[in-house]
């Protein structure tokens, strides 16, 4: 039970400080164009690089993954809605590993 404890505490106190510590160290706008470009990709970023490689680990079959992930990114780039493009290609992996 306290190693419980002690795991919630550690995880909540590196999750809360990278949360509380911008808040409390920057209190003036920022105003640096760099800064303000950083802050905004960043989470598209965090997010790709931890979805993308499991992308071509999900089915088991590399070639279905690949070919999913092109039919993801061309529907996505044509401008059609996240749940159009999941549909698209799950629909696509499913087809090509029923051959």
């Amino acid at each position: 039970m306290t190693y419980y404890l002690t795991c919630i505490l550690v995880m909540a106190i590196f999750t809360y400080l990278p949360r509380m510590l911008p808040l409390t160290c920057f209190r003036k706008e920022i105003t640096s164009p760099f800064i303000q470009s950083l802050l905004y990709y960043v989470p598209y970023a965090v997010l790709s690089a931890l979805t993308f490689p499991s992308i071509f680990y999900s089915t088991g079959d590399i070639f279905s993954s690949i070919v999913g992930c092109f039919i993801a990114i061309y529907f996505a780039y044509k401008g059609k809605g996240l749940v159009f493009v999941a549909c698209a290609a799950m629909i696509c992996v499913y087809i090509i590993q029923l051959f």
